[in-house]
């Protein structure tokens, strides 16, 4: 593809706005900028687009926008689903709303109805609303946690998870298809309305949500004993977190929940953070200091669109609050849930399932063994656990009982098909009055599962590569350990190695192969002895590639001396090659 054509169609393409051509006019003479704008397309991968907001073809604008749009409803009508209508939710980034509107105008013009929400919705309410409205699709706005210079653009199917096989490449091929923006349908907004082809939603969902979410409470009762004592600091970091969490707490009967006002408006520049990131320790410098002020038991904070959630809670003893990670939040709501409920039912279904991400701890499986629930593995990414609860849906085989993934991701319930922060922020909250009946924190809770299951601890390990380069020296790492697999990583032996790409899992003592019975994914995982574990992955969202590393030691010293040692090594590994 020649770039510099490209750029300069969209410079006098009638077809372009002015303030686009504009923006584009800005960079000329910068070849770097041109080539980084012009010489792909953004592209339209199993998680919809993600890129940097701005004018060309590689980039999120009304344009890309607009041509994803029309090759999902060229895909809808294909399938004969444009009589359901689609769900579309935006989030707080800079674009959102324009965004929405483009992609639900573009629909309209296609026949196809789009129920768009007032304002900002957490990405769980957009699944929810999917399967409420029985609509064929939902889009939502957001680029999840990435910085303020990116947006987004999730398509889910009918069942309110993010597409999957078949629906994912039918998707894809039909996007790539539309190769002239000339060709992409809009309308005129106020036509669309008086056409009913765009209707807005938005109390009608969140009232019915909200309850779904609020069934599913366990212990009422503890939350009523101890909720003028529980303090609770909460942060949405400038995103779509606040109506919806505060509202859940302040319903259940949450008496003192303190919000860092400094992020507490929607603001797609997040002025407080350089990266709207849960993950990140240095996203909760305010939410800490009004925790220290007042002497809060734990720290919230939800990502913009609000499907993942970080935590901090208090140690009693010392006074100090430690910082979870997503397998620690997870496993310990998990455990909660799956714990409590055959204590107050009496027994678990047999049929029950535990549902978690490759790349998320083994102490997932150690949870579901110890209540004798069925541990199921799934690839990397909330829809592949969406997928499962549909499969148990339509066989009538398997009862959902919680999932989770590392990246800070949960769902306590069936009632939506994505990671539900909201929640996870109910369930959190819940199980901290609960063992505060119990005279314990939820870093007691915490310290207990580790004695009961072991001591894991799980990270990431990343190394971004941005550009042409970067994409081909991914690509190159990814090959040559496919095709030379390590046999040792540090101190550990490999001792399987599964690769997603191949559906293989071939034992190095014995050569032994067997299908991994996962669909297909560019992803290579290495069981090492200890019950450790490292995995290697292309980021789909941003120019990484990550490196997932686990470890199992005899006390929280010797697993965070371990896994500092095998990160260490994983990287080491890995700089050769690139």
């Amino acid at each position: 593809m020649d770039y510099k054509k490209v750029y300069e169609d969209w410079l006098s393409n009638p077809y372009f706005d002015e303030d686009t051509k504009a923006e584009l006019k800005g960079i000329a003479g910068d070849e770097k900028e041109i080539e980084d704008r012009f010489y792909m397309e953004l592209e339209f991968g199993t998680a919809g687009l993600r890129g940097v907001i701005g004018a060309g073809m590689n980039r999120m604008n009304i344009y890309t926008v607009r041509k994803a749009t029309q090759g999902l409803a060229n895909y809808i009508k294909k399938v004969g689903g444009q009589d359901r209508g689609v769900a579309i939710a935006y989030d707080s980034r800079r674009m959102s709303p324009e965004f929405a509107d483009e992609a639900a105008l573009c629909l309209g013009a296609n026949g196809i109805k789009a129920y768009v929400f007032e304002s900002l919705r957490p990405t769980p309410e957009l699944s929810y609303a999917v399967r409420k409205l029985n609509c064929i699709a939902g889009i939502n706005v957001t680029a999840s946690h990435n910085p303020a210079e990116y947006n987004g653009y999730k398509v889910y199917w009918e069942d309110g998870a993010q597409i999957t096989p078949p629906h994912d490449t039918g998707i894809m091929d039909e996007v790539k298809a539309v190769t002239d923006f000339n060709t992409v349908l809009t309308m005129d907004k106020k036509e669309a309305m008086d056409k009913n082809l765009y209707t807005v939603i938005g109390e009608d969902i969140d009232r019915p949500y909200m309850e779904e979410i609020k069934k599913l409470v366990i212990h009422q009762d503890a939350i009523d004993k101890v909720k003028e004592d529980l303090k609770i600091v909460y942060t949405p970091l400038h995103g779509t977190g606040n109506i919806p969490v505060r509202t859940i707490l302040k319903e259940l009967g949450f008496q003192h929940v303190f919000v860092v006002k400094e992020q507490e408006l929607p603001d797609g520049n997040f002025p407080t953070v350089d990266y709207p990131n849960p993950e990140a320790p240095a996203a909760y410098k305010l939410a800490l200091e009004l925790a220290e002020k007042e002497n809060a038991d734990l720290i919230l904070a939800t990502d913009p669109d609000a499907d993942r959630l970080g935590v901090y809670v208090k140690d009693q003893k010392t006074g100090e609050y430690h910082m979870l990670t997503g397998n620690m939040s997870g496993c310990l709501i998990g455990d909660y849930i799956i714990g409590e409920t055959k204590a107050v039912k009496g027994s678990l279904p047999e049929d029950g399932a535990f549902i978690r991400s490759i790349v998320s701890t083994n102490m997932a499986d150690a949870i579901a063994k110890y209540y004798g629930v069925e541990l199921i593995e799934v690839l990397t990414g909330f829809k592949f656990i969406g997928q499962k609860i549909l499969e148990f849906e339509n066989t009538g085989k398997g009862t959902y009982l919680f999932g989770m993934e590392e990246s800070y991701g949960c769902l306590p319930g069936i009632y939506a098909r994505d990671k539900d922060a909201v929640a996870a922020t109910m369930f959190l909250c819940e199980a901290a009055a609960f063992y505060k009946t119990q005279g314990k924190t939820l870093w007691d809770a915490m310290l207990d599962m580790y004695e009961r299951y072991g001591y894991y601890q799980d990270h990431v390990e990343s190394i971004t590569l941005k550009g042409i380069e970067g994409l081909e020296k991914i690509k190159n790492v990814l090959e040559t350990l496919r095709k030379e697999p390590p046999k040792t990583i540090g101190e550990y032996q490999v001792l399987k190695v599964r690769d997603y790409q191949k559906d293989t899992i071939t034992d190095t003592a014995s050569g032994d192969v067997k299908p991994t019975g996962l669909p297909k994914s560019n992803v290579l995982y290495y069981e090492l002895n200890d019950d450790a574990w490292v995995c290697v992955r292309p980021s789909g969202t941003e120019p990484k590639v990550k490196f997932y590393i686990g470890v199992k030691g005899s006390s929280m010293e010797d697993t965070q001396k371990k896994s500092k040692v095998l990160g260490k090594s994983v990287l080491d590994m890995v700089q050769k090659l690139i």
